[in-house]
Parts: C-alpha cells; sequence; structure tokens
C-alpha cells in the first residue's frame, strides 16, 4: 500500500516511510491510496467475534500488504491488553469507555499501536534512532509517553501548555524520565502544534536528528482508532441495537471522528456522525457555512478540545473531495458552552448515575439533543472522569476516588524543561540536544 499526501506534491510513500516520516515532505498529512471494503461476512458475524479479532481484521485490511500477518496480529494484540466496552446510559444512548486502557484515555489505542509499529520498523533496521514530536491539549501527551516509554532508540518530546492541562494529565507524562522529555510551554495548543509542525519543516534540524510525529497526523496513530468502532458496532448488533446507529465524537484535532470515517468508508454501517465541540468551533461554523476559518484556540473545561485549527480537518476533506454538501450529510456539528458542559455532568449523574469526564459530556449531550426517533446513539467516553477530578467533584458533589493508576502518576517528581513558544528557542534546544 501506497501513502500519498494530502497536499498532493511530494512523491507517495511506503508505509515504513510514512510511519517513520510522520509528515509528507510537501507538509501534507499521508492518506492511504485505497480504502479497503470488508465483505458482507465480516459483517454478519462481527458480534460474534471478540475486540481483539475484529481489530485484526480491520489492521489487516489497513496494513496486511507491508506487515506480516503473524506480526500485525501481536501487535494488535499487545496493543488491545484492554476492553472497550459498550455500557448503556438510557434506552437509546451508550456510552462506549474508552478509557481502561494504561493511561485511562482513548489514546492509549492508537499510541501503543503506533509505539509497536514504529518499533517494528527501526528494529527492523530500516532507520536510525527516532526522535518522536508530540503536542499535547490533555491526553495525548501521556498516552504517547506511556506507550514509547523504554522504548530503545527513541526518545520522545511531549509539548504542551503551561497551565493549560490538568494536574493529573500533567503528572502522567511529566514524570516518567528516561527516553521521555516533557517540555512545558508558554502558550496555548496550536502554539505546541506549530513548533512541531516547524520543525518538521526546518531542514536543518531535519539534518540533524530524525524527527516524526505521534500525533494524530501520523497515520500509525490514527488508523488504528477505527478498531473501536468496529467494536462498537459488534456489542450493539448482539444487543440487537445495529439499526441506525449515530456515533458521536468529542472533537479537537479530528483524528478521532476521521478514523470513524475510514470505518464507515470501510462498509461499517454506521448512519451518520456528530461532532461535538467545545467553545472552538471551527468544525461547527464550517459545516453551517461551507468556509473553513481557522481561530485561536479558547481554554474550555474540555481542554482536550482546545484545538482552533484541526489538522485532520485535510483528511476530511481530501475523503470527501471536498465537497462541503457531502461531508455535512454525513457529520453534523454540536457546540457547547463550559456551563452546558457542566449541565451534562449533572443532568446524567443526577438522572443515570453515571459519571461523565468532560469531553464525554459533549457527546452525551449532542446526542441527547440531537438523536432522531429510531436512532440509537452511541458517544464516546474518551477520558476517566477521575482526571478531571475537581471539575466533576465540583459539579456532582461527590468525591471521586482516583483509580490506583492515576495515583500512582500522582507521587512521582515532575521534570520538565520551559519553553517560549518561539520556534527558534525550540530550535536552539533540539540542536543541542
Amino acid at each position: 500500500m501506497k501513502y500519498y499526501s494530502t497536499n498532493k506534491i511530494a512523491p507517495s510513500a511506503t508505509l515504513a516511510e510514512a510511519v517513520i516520516n510522520g509528515l509528507a515532505g510537501d507538509k501534507g498529512l499521508y492518506m492511504p491510496e485505497r480504502i479497503t471494503r470488508l465483505p458482507n461476512s465480516f459483517f454478519n458475524e462481527i458480534d460474534t467475534l471478540s475486540f481483539q479479532d475484529i481489530a485484526c481484521t480491520v489492521a489487516n485490511a489497513f496494513f496486511g500488504e507491508d506487515v506480516d500477518k503473524d506480526v500485525l496480529d501481536h501487535i494488535v494484540r499487545d496493543t488491545l491488553a484492554f476492553d472497550c466496552p459498550v455500557v448503556p446510559i438510557s434506552s437509546n444512548i451508550y456510552s462506549l469507555e474508552l478509557f481502561h486502557g494504561p493511561t485511562l484515555a482513548f489514546k492509549d489505542v492508537g499510541a501503543r499501536f503506533m509505539a509497536r509499529l514504529l518499533r517494528h520498523f527501526t528494529n527492523a533496521g530500516k532507520e536510525g534512532p527516532v526522535n518522536v514530536l508530540v503536542a499535547t491539549s490533555g491526553d495525548t501527551g501521556s498516552a504517547v509517553a506511556n506507550g514509547f516509554l523504554g522504548v530503545d532508540g527513541i526518545h520522545v518530546y511531549v509539548l504542551y501548555p503551561k497551565g493549560k492541562v490538568s494536574k493529573i494529565q500533567e503528572s502522567q507524562f511529566t514524570t516518567l524520565g528516561k527516553n521521555i522529555t516533557a517540555i512545558e510551554v508558554d502558550g496555548v495548543f496550536d502554539d505546541c502544534q506549530a513548533l512541531v509542525k516547524s520543525a518538521f519543516m526546518d531542514k536543518e534540524l531535519n539534518a540533524h536528528a530524525h524527527l516524526t510525529s505521534a500525533n494524530s497526523i501520523n497515520v500509525a496513530r490514527f488508523l488504528p482508532q477505527a478498531f473501536y468502532y468496529f467494536n462498537a458496532y459488534a456489542r450493539m448488533k448482539a444487543l440487537g441495537k445495529a439499526d441506525n446507529i449515530v456515533i458521536c465524537v468529542p472533537s479537537g484535532n479530528f483524528g478521532n471522528i476521521t478514523a470513524g470515517l475510514f470505518a464507515r468508508e470501510m462498509g461499517l454501517p454506521i448512519k451518520r456522525f456528530i461532532a461535538a465541540n467545545n467553545k472552538n468551533d471551527v468544525f461547527f461554523k464550517y459545516l453551517k457555512t461551507g468556509e473553513y476559518s481557522p481561530q485561536p484556540s479558547v481554554q474550555t473545561i474540555a481542554n482536550a478540545m482546545d484545538v482552533g485549527n484541526p489538522s485532520n480537518f485535510a483528511r476530511i476533506l481530501d475523503l470527501y473531495h471536498g465537497d462541503h454538501d457531502t461531508i455535512a450529510s454525513i457529520i453534523s456539528g454540536a457546540t457547547f458552552s463550559d456551563g452546558q458542559i457542566r449541565e451534562a455532568i449533572r443532568t446524567c449523574y443526577t438522572d443515570h448515575g453515571y459519571i461523565l469526564d468532560p469531553h464525554g459530556a459533549c457527546g452525551y449531550r449532542a446526542l441527547a439533543e440531537g438523536l432522531k426517533d429510531g436512532e440509537t446513539g452511541v458517544f464516546l467516553e474518551t477520558a476517566h472522569p477521575a482526571k478531571f477530578k475537581e471539575t466533576v467533584e465540583n459539579v456532582i458533589g461527590t468525591e471521586l476516588k482516583l483509580p490506583q493508576r492515576l495515583a500512582d502518576f500522582m507521587k512521582g517528581e515532575k521534570q520538565t524543561v520551559q519553553m517560549s513558544n518561539k520556534f527558534d528557542d525550540f530550535k536552539t534546544f533540539l540542536l543541542g540536544e
């Protein structure tokens, strides 16, 4: 399988090149040259298959031409050492819980898969040492850092906005040491993302060190997220509720919903998607107007969605050939203020006894307000609510027990490099490493 750039200038790349380089030479995002539709027989029996078996089939459709099946199956099963269950909230709304991995966030799936695939390619002798750059507004940093922790030949630099991630999230990637360096940027997430992108565009830096990205711009990060959409459908089919499924995705950089769109193009019978935004509503406005106008990000209590210029919008445009009407027919949008997010957390807890994190609350509220007759909604609960302990406790008035894995992170010593949001400073730091 070859991978082409969304900018259509750089030459096509192999999977190994796409994974190791992260970004195409023309600074576009890699896209697979084709999307393989899975046979009807797979969907007919999907409800009898395990999450891991389903994921192995999906992974083979993505990567089977480039990775030996036994190796790929091992990568998938090693990645998915935890479940992503579907939990009923009401008669027509379900939560797809994606917080059962090591860092209690959905990004554990993509980050763990990418770490293992990148290790496969580097161990195969295709490349020398690799430096992974990742910008995070919350959970990406912890998932990537823990996914790559201790991997020989790979060093990870996590860039995050100072004072704009929760203390628990911060502790998950600033206390690790070893091959993980946390960089605390004086700015917002968009500044962190701009530093990473600028690094890839700098010839001197790339001559000095081999750089790649573990953000959802990397095909090995976002494509495996399709696994749990197939699993959600399978579990709903087992319940007899597979018809007219609507999936709502709390959306920041749009890698997660893009993986869902790929799953749909592979034949997964999802009726439509809802992209739930906080006040960072650039995509919501695009759906309404057909105009895409990036804006500076706004800080909210759903901080992982605080993205003013989502990178993966380029992939959505490419997937549907820039046709706004097609995109708007498949994806609808919703946007919520902090007050509305808090209200959703409170209402869901009061009415159903289910505790949401601020991101899942956007998904839940969008379904509660946007489902049509005969539709069943599944929203992605992207992080454990205890990762936002203070915010959630203040809303529901009940103390949240901190999972042991999070408590252990909180005991570690914070180790960070202070950084301005100026690229020259970041470049000087990397050249001196």
